[in-house]
């Protein structure tokens, strides 16, 4: 019994693995992340090296949460890391609103065509307030 539950699990989680692997990958392709990073930044020659620090950061991430790897480091030693993070999701929050062209669209439906970069800055503010309140409020010190 304790072999076909054991597999059981193991097809589940494999499963649902591949599948939110691959729905990160389309989305990331969908986006063209790493090749805008690389016009933006006038960066083409290394596209190599991003790609293969995507994988490797992909799976060295995957093999520590695996074998329960932690690091210890300080608050100081945090903040690259938190800066990092959070350019990288200000950079896919960027791509997914260029792409589905949410912001022209708002702006026409609200009638403020011509306050745009107001709406713009109301967002990014909401966003800082949001995370600020939720980090000072809710985070266990």
């Amino acid at each position: 019994m304790d072999v076909i539950h054991n597999t059981l699990l193991a097809f589940i989680g494999l499963a649902g693995g591949l599948a939110v692997g691959s729905g990160l990958v389309a989305f990331l392709t969908v986006l063209d992340i790493i090749p805008r990073l690389t016009v933006i930044t006038r960066t083409r020659r290394f596209i190599r090296t991003y790609e293969h620090s995507l994988i490797l950061g992909t799976v060295g991430a995957t093999w520590m949460d695996f074998f329960g790897w932690t690091i210890h480091l300080s608050p100081m030693g945090l903040i690259p890391i938190g800066l990092i993070a959070g350019c990288f999701i200000g950079l896919l929050a960027a791509a997914l609103t260029e792409v589905i062209n949410v912001l022209p669209i708002l702006a026409k439906r609200i009638r403020l065509q011509d306050h745009l970069l107001y709406l713009l800055m109301a967002m990014v503010l909401g966003k800082v307030v949001g995370s600020l309140f939720q980090w000072i409020v809710y985070t266990v010190h």
